[in-house]
């Protein structure tokens, strides 16, 4: 009887341990599928620069299979409120990543850029996924977006991630506020809270709760360079959340981080584990050493819109920088 019970609990033992293997090796295999090298050995075309007008939108997202885990992320700031099915891309950043180097670059793009939209016409940029949304969905819109920003630039676009000002607010949350760098001072004109009204955030560095952070990327109107500033102060946002996101003592946490993306993501085509891959690979990531970034030059210019079918102020960038900006630090091979 002893005999037999003891043969009972070795099988069990050793299906014990058993499951631990096999849970141990899978656990492996998932960390090692998810090293930046292997796991963007092939990434979805959602632009490819090209200025094709029979191609629809959603036709053009295809996988591309590449060498090196290179590729490009437009980052998408909408003006969309909670329940609403349409917004304007308020603000646009594209970012260049090379996982090989460790190098990023990222692009501001205007709002107010003149664009030619297939089938509408002229208009601004900020319009597209708009006029996009209203015609044919949410997806549409933004992918309409993602394919107007990557014909201006002329380079693939991998990847998109939009947010809107809440979404913006709770992802600072959820990192428990940042470090964030002023480089002018700041008064608040057209805040989202009426008690920051008229408000001033002097130069310098900041600790900022989602709120605050919030505040601050939105304005516009009282800073000396309008949309430029605006721009300068989105990119040390961003810095701030990399910076605390991917801090060694928070790297661990960032499985809960992407876990909680569908509070703060308003639309993306990256997946769970494309997040982790790439928080996997910026691990030692620090922006004021690795991050480059570049502002387009144009010029503000009364043009007419051809959706609107009324002129307005519109900015024309200068095709040159573009191209040269583009070749040098945006352009992916596969």
């Amino acid at each position: 009887m002893k005999a037999k019970n003891k043969r009972k609990w070795k099988i069990a033992g050793f299906s014990v341990l058993g499951l631990i293997i096999a849970t141990v090796a899978f656990l492996g295999y998932e960390y090692y599928q998810l090293q930046p090298e292997k796991h963007f050995s092939s990434v979805p075309v959602v632009s490819d620069g090209n200025n094709n007008e029979e191609t629809e939108t959603t036709e053009l997202e295809q996988v591309m299979e590449i060498t090196d885990p290179v590729f490009n992320i437009l980052l998408i700031g909408s003006d969309q409120r909670k329940g609403q099915k349409v917004g304007h891309s308020d603000s646009m950043i594209l970012i260049h990543v090379d996982l090989n180097k460790n190098e990023y670059h990222a692009v501001s793009i205007p709002r107010d850029t003149r664009v030619h939209l297939d089938g509408y016409g002229y208009t601004k940029l900020t319009s597209v996924q708009y006029i996009m949304q209203a015609k044919k969905g949410t997806k549409e819109g933004i992918e309409a977006t993602v394919k107007s920003v990557g014909e201006l630039m002329g380079v693939p676009i991998n990847y998109y991630v939009q947010t809107n000002y809440t979404g913006f607010q709770s992802l600072v949350d959820a990192v428990d506020g940042i470090k964030m760098n002023v480089p002018f001072d700041v008064k608040l004109t057209h805040p989202w809270y009426p008690e920051n009204n008229n408000k001033i955030i002097t130069a310098g560095v900041h600790s900022f709760n989602g709120k605050m952070v919030t505040e601050i990327v939105h304005e516009r109107y009282s800073l000396k360079n309008g949309e430029y500033g605006r721009q300068q102060l989105q990119v040390e946002a961003l810095k701030g959340i990399a910076k605390k996101a991917l801090s060694p003592k928070n790297i661990g946490n960032l499985p809960d981080l992407v876990d909680s993306i569908p509070e703060f993501i308003v639309d993306t085509n990256m997946t769970t584990s494309d997040m982790l891959s790439l928080g996997l690979a910026g691990k030692d990531f620090n922006p004021d050493t690795q991050l480059t970034y570049h502002q387009l030059v144009g010029t503000g210019q009364s043009l007419y819109d051809d959706i609107l079918k009324a002129r307005n102020s519109q900015i024309v960038l200068d095709q040159q920088q573009i191209q040269e900006i583009a070749n040098t630090y945006f352009l992916t091979e596969s």
